[in-house]
């Protein structure tokens, strides 16, 4: 079995998610308040030490038509400075519609509007991270770090 973290970076608050590849079920771990990549980075690899993390997911905020914006390039960044402060692989995945579908949950939920805000980036992280352990763990995207 292998632990799992899923992350939906974010400029404001970044999503965290946790799961293993033996269930194959992600969870919405905790939201991490922004910041400075290297404060961001060195709370994420206490979660990682916590959690016994072997590998880490970003999503890759590709826009509808498979182009890459500037927040995928902030977000490939990311992943590189993730991979080398952590030693673990660091592999970026397709996050298109995981905050919409967070979104719709939290919807069908009724959940307030504060409630959805407060929950809105770690349910994004899950569905990111839950679709990649549904692929087998198998995309396009190359590890960042191996």
């Amino acid at each position: 079995m292998a632990r799992v973290l899923g992350i939906d970076y974010g400029e404001r608050r970044i999503g965290v998610a946790s799961g293993d590849t033996e269930t194959g079920v992600a969870v919405a771990a905790r939201t991490i308040e922004g910041g400075d990549d290297k404060s961001v980075c060195d709370r994420l690899s206490r979660l990682c030490e916590e959690y016994g993390t072997e590998r880490v997911i970003v999503g890759l905020p590709l826009n509808m038509n498979g182009t890459e914006g500037p927040m995928a390039a902030r977000a490939r960044r990311f992943a590189a400075t993730l991979a080398e402060r952590l030693g673990r692989p660091v592999e970026l995945c397709d996050e298109r519609l995981s905050s919409a579908l967070a979104e719709r949950a939290m919807l069908e939920g009724d959940l307030s509007r504060a409630m959805r805000k407060k929950k809105r980036d770690k349910l994004a992280a899950q569905v990111i991270l839950q679709g990649y352990l549904d692929r087998g763990m198998t995309h396009d995207e190359t590890p960042t770090s191996e």
